[in-house]
């Protein structure tokens, strides 16, 4: 009777400990997560009123597809970070709000590579078809290829809508633990939602190294316009690599493939290492590269504040 008290005792004091332990573990990622995202949003402020006062930005439509990139991924973090919060404490959410969260932070996911690939192909024009380039890459037609990006890449996501409606009987009325397994009602859901992603990621690969095996076709072609062309082609690669932090996301499932007693840091973990830091380097990373961009942002860092 002795030993039984004595080992009950002891399983408690280990699930305390093991409590303890993981509430530290959470707490050090909400943390480190709120103090990167600060940061992106002071960045974002930034780009948004340097590119809402600097007429030359607003008139090239590489920099409005960047500010939109930027905007989305906003989106997109907030939304991760709200649903990391829910699976992290266990809160329920109505099936509504958690699909609203849900799909916007999976559209936002898509959104970035794609408009990468859309930056690609204005630099491929800027330099492989330059007369044509003021015609072609108008602010206004920035404007209209991320509305249609958007347009077609929420059509997953209806369809997901439907298929959960199907099999929900009541969906206003039922409150969920809001993470995407709660929400798969349907063996097809998981299916359409990998097929989209792979046709999201492979299209975007595929525009991606177009462009650069052009580019560089023009800068062994064209000596007079080899920096140009080199300068682009760096670019381009540079779009490659954003390409591969998005695709770490991807990555998540195989830590989430992790025995349930190794898996209590998974949340934040998952969420800072495999979707913040590719968010917040890769806008950084293109901001100060881009010369032009990396001046206006030193000038407004530097501005003298007026009292």
């Amino acid at each position: 009777m002795a030993s039984a008290s004595l080992l009950q005792s002891n399983m408690l004091q280990l699930t305390f400990a093991n409590n303890k332990i993981a509430t530290y573990i959470h707490l050090t990622f909400i943390s480190l997560i709120t103090i990167c995202l600060c940061f992106f949003l002071y960045f974002l402020v930034v780009v948004l009123s340097i590119f809402f006062t600097s007429p030359p930005l607003r008139e090239n439509a590489r920099y409005v597809l960047f500010v939109y990139m930027l905007v989305n991924d906003t989106f997109f973090l907030l939304s991760g970070f709200t649903l990391m919060l829910g699976a992290i404490f266990f809160l329920y959410m109505p099936v509504p709000v958690c699909f609203i969260l849900s799909t916007v932070s999976s559209m936002a996911f898509r959104v970035t590579p794609t408009t990468l690939a859309a930056m690609a192909l204005e630099k491929y024009i800027a330099i492989c078809h330059p007369l044509r380039h003021k015609e072609l890459c108008t602010p206004q037609r920035a404007n209209v290829a991320f509305t249609l990006i958007c347009t077609a890449l929420i059509i997953p996501n209806a369809a997901d809508l439907g298929l959960m409606t199907s099999s929900y009987t009541n969906i206003f009325n039922i409150s969920v633990i809001c993470r995407k397994e709660n929400l798969y009602v349907n063996p097809f859901q998981n299916f359409l939602r990998s097929l989209s992603l792979a046709l999201c990621f492979v299209l975007v690969a595929i525009i991606i190294l177009f462009t650069y095996i052009k580019l560089t076709m023009v800068a062994h072609r064209v000596s007079s316009q080899s920096s140009s062309a080199s300068k682009a082609r760096k670019t381009i690669l540079l779009h490659g690599f954003q390409l591969l932090l998005c695709t770490m996301s991807l990555l998540s499932t195989f830590t989430e493939a992790l025995p349930a007693s190794q898996a209590i840091f998974l949340p934040g973990f998952n969420f800072f290492v495999f979707s913040c830091v590719p968010r917040f380097l890769s806008p950084i990373i293109y901001g100060i590269r881009d010369e032009y961009l990396r001046k206006l942002i030193k000038k407004t860092l530097t501005r003298p504040l007026k009292y």
